[in-house]
């Protein structure tokens, strides 16, 4: 069972069993909260936090577009953190700030709900376990950008990506991928896509993704890496057709993809340029490229 030392809650470290709330906690009952997923990695002189400011300035847009007053600054949560991951002496975790709605009116109106934030961190090995997986196109569209913000994390809004992935485990594939209302490829459950087709590199376009941190990281890395990347709607065909693929996010990482709807990607292994993308990254997310070390901030 996951337990560790302390969870900075509403200002304050307190111990991990104390960390509670009551039954009747809006978020509980309507998803109304934010949240990120943020990893820190041992860099061999220490633990560094990976992209911090941006997760935290993604924290706050996602709180705002939900009507959320954050009820701290964007520097005490980054340095709330740091201390989170020092007193649960860690030099590598998964951490999770989240921003909720308390306990106020059980109705839907959020005004008279008290705010509660929280940082949570823990060992957590890369989702998917790092390794080269299959997936399966969902029946399950990804939210509509005309229902709501599209490019916020809202708690409320992973209750797609869980039946999206319940039916890829039916269908006995790895992860599933989700497809816009217009039929076309959209993101992960949890991940955002990328995929290889003559040397170039592809991504879903904004407007119907939630525009993850190491999406953007990994479109930087490429175009140091002097491969073209192009954001584009992508149709099911052209993702059919593809010569690699691979999924991106802070819990997967990059995680190529070698199936597709039980069919073979290109030659059934890791791409040439998922490959260099994916070590750069991890030289980059342990310190070992100097060249973008404006990304860690060392605990």
């Amino acid at each position: 069972m996951l337990k560790l030392d302390k969870i900075w809650f509403n200002g304050k470290l307190i111990s991990w069993d104390k960390a509670q709330v009551h039954i009747l906690t809006h978020a509980l009952h309507y998803g109304s909260g934010v949240f990120e997923g943020i990893r820190c990695y041992d860099t061999g002189r220490g633990g560094a936090v990976f992209r911090l400011a941006d997760h935290v300035k993604r924290l706050f847009y996602s709180a705002e577009c939900l009507g959320i007053k954050i009820p701290f600054s964007p520097n005490v949560l980054k340095k709330a953190v740091l201390a989170t991951i020092k007193t649960n002496h860690l030099n590598e975790c998964y951490i999770r700030p989240i921003v909720f709605c308390g306990l106020g009116t059980v109705g839907l109106d959020i005004s008279h709900s008290p705010i509660y934030a929280a940082i949570i961190v823990w060992p957590w090995e890369t989702y998917l376990s790092g390794k080269d997986i299959s997936a399966f196109v969902s029946k399950f569209k990804r939210l509509s950008p005309k229902a709501l913000p599209i490019d916020a994390k809202i708690n409320g809004y992973y209750v797609n990506s869980i039946m999206a992935a319940a039916e890829a485990k039916k269908k006995r594939a790895d992860e599933a991928i989700l497809l816009d209302d217009n039929g076309f490829v959209a993101e992960g459950p949890g991940e955002n896509i990328f995929t290889v087709k003559n040397g170039k590199l592809y991504t879903p376009a904004k407007g119907f993704i939630l525009p993850g941190i190491t999406r953007d990281s990994i479109m930087k890395i490429a175009e140091g890496l002097n491969i073209k990347v192009v954001e584009k709607r992508i149709s099911q065909e052209e993702l059919n057709n593809s010569d690699e693929m691979f999924f991106t996010g802070t819990a997967v990482e990059v995680c190529p993809i070698t199936r597709l709807n039980g069919r073979k990607i290109g030659d059934g292994k890791p791409g040439k340029i998922t490959q260099s993308v994916k070590n750069k990254y991890d030289k980059i997310v342990r310190g070992g490229d100097n060249s973008y070390k404006k990304w860690l901030t060392y605990v």
